[in-house]
């Protein structure tokens, strides 16, 4: 029962919540153990709270999931773990969660609440909108973003990287719907409603204005934040940005996959390969005095 409940919070999909970790890094202070620990607990507490919407969402979409070719195999849609056990669970963790949340700081908790009843909504209603649908799964990231700014005394962090984290998600989001059109063909629309309102013509164009608007924000972003090195020596991550778009831009359209992103992220080497460069490259033009300072 609690192997089924533990699938059923969907733990390849906490891999979302890094983007917590995201003022900790960019304001300079992953070398802060008490902001370090803070922001961990924050990511534990959101990975809690997102996995008791997924509960929620499963309890609510099973008749849908009975008869969908993957979904179907989920916990709940094969009748492994009971509706009232896992709504009761639910329950639990949304408590549990919010409390210390509220305990963390104040404006992380409030975050945290707009970010569960967000994705309530999400659950119930907005992801039959089309276009709303994939805003809201944006506006999830920029809250993410949001409370990881409210658990740290935060210095210089750069409103570029809201503006970055929302179009990077909505290339994920239109990507992630592009795979499930050309994965399902003629019976998109009735395994997710909003699918009818989309076609394969229509999400190139947004994909392509929203891919395009991406590497010009981070762009922007690397020679005109506050924070950075003087030297403009963060464009040098410019490349590995590009890369990663065009990656995966090549899975969605040439390998049609990228209709769970998060199993893309986990499986595609080169793409992991790019992200791990990035993420080095992020550390050293950040903290190189500080290492620098260590091996003198």
């Amino acid at each position: 029962m609690l192997k089924s409940i533990i699938q059923s919070m969907r733990p390849k999909q906490w891999v979302k919540n890094i983007f917590i970790v995201a003022a900790l890094v960019f304001d300079r202070q992953l070398t802060n153990w008490p902001a370090t620990q803070i922001t961990l607990m924050g990511v534990f507490i959101f990975c809690m709270l997102s996995g008791a919407v997924y509960l929620i969402n499963d309890v609510c979409d099973k008749k849908a999931d009975q008869n969908h070719p993957t979904k179907k195999n989920r916990p709940i849609a094969a009748g492994k773990l009971p509706v009232n056990v896992a709504a009761g669970s639910a329950a639990v963790i949304v408590v549990g969660s919010l409390y210390w949340a509220f305990r963390l700081t104040t404006g992380f908790g409030i975050i945290s609440v707009i970010y569960f009843l967000l994705n309530l909504a999400y659950s119930f209603k907005l992801k039959h909108i089309p276009l709303i649908d994939v805003m809201v799964i944006a506006a999830g990231f920029v809250l993410r973003v949001a409370a990881g700014v409210s658990l740290i005394q935060v210095e210089r962090f750069s409103p570029w990287l809201y503006v970055c984290t929302t179009l990077l998600s909505l290339f994920i989001g239109l990507g992630k719907r592009r795979a499930e059109i050309v994965c399902l063909n003629e019976n998109a629309a009735q395994h997710r409603k909003v699918l009818d309102g989309y076609s394969l013509e229509f999400l190139d164009q947004l994909i392509t204005i929203v891919s395009s608007t991406t590497i010009v924000a981070y762009s922007l972003y690397t020679f005109s934040a506050p924070n950075l090195p003087e030297n403009n020596s963060m464009m040098l991550t410019i490349p590995f940005v590009l890369y990663g778009l065009f990656r995966y831009l090549y899975l969605i359209k040439i390998q049609n996959s990228g209709g769970a992103p998060e199993d893309v992220v986990l499986s595609d080497r080169p793409l992991q390969i790019c992200v791990v460069l990035w993420g080095i490259s992020v550390f050293v033009i950040f903290y190189w005095a500080k290492i620098s300072a260590l091996i003198s």
